[in-house]
C-alpha cells in the first residue's frame, strides 16, 4: 500500500514540474541582411540588421526581443517618392519624423532611440 501511495505522490509531483514549465518561442523566420548587390532593386525592403519572428509573436534581435514590428511609411520634404522604415520596437507607435531621425538621418543622438525601445532593422 506504501508502495502505491509513493508511486502514486511521484506521478503527482513529476505531473506538475511538466505543467509548470514554459515552452521557448521558437524562430519562425529569419530575415537576413540584404546582400549590396541586391539592394534597392525592385522597391523591396532592405534590410539592415538580421532579425526573427518568433513563435509567441515577438520579434527578436541578436540582443533584444521586441513586441511589435513597425512600417513607418511616409514622405521626407523634397523626395520624389515615400520612404519606409522598419522598426522592432517595445514602443506601440512612432511616427514618420521619429523614423527617419532615427535611422540615421540625424546628427542629434538624442533623436536616436534606446536599442532596449526600438532598433531600426531595415527600409525600403
Amino acid at each position: 500500500m506504501k508502495k502505491i501511495i509513493r508511486m502514486i505522490l511521484i506521478t503527482l509531483m513529476l505531473l506538475s514540474l511538466c505543467g509548470c514549465s514554459q515552452k521557448e518561442p521558437s524562430v519562425i523566420k529569419i530575415y537576413e541582411v540584404t546582400d549590396a548587390e541586391l539592394a534597392f532593386k525592385d522597391d523591396e525592403l532592405v534590410t539592415m540588421v538580421k532579425y526573427y519572428e518568433m513563435s509567441d509573436g515577438t520579434w527578436k534581435t541578436d540582443t533584444h526581443t521586441y513586441k511589435y514590428r513597425l512600417e513607418i511609411t511616409g514622405r521626407m520634404g523634397g523626395a520624389a517618392k515615400d520612404s519606409t522604415f522598419v522598426f522592432l520596437s517595445n514602443l506601440e507607435n512612432i511616427t514618420f519624423e521619429q523614423a527617419w531621425k532615427a535611422s540615421g538621418f540625424s546628427s542629434n543622438m538624442d533623436d536616436y532611440f534606446k536599442e532596449k525601445d526600438a532598433r531600426f532593422v531595415a527600409l525600403r
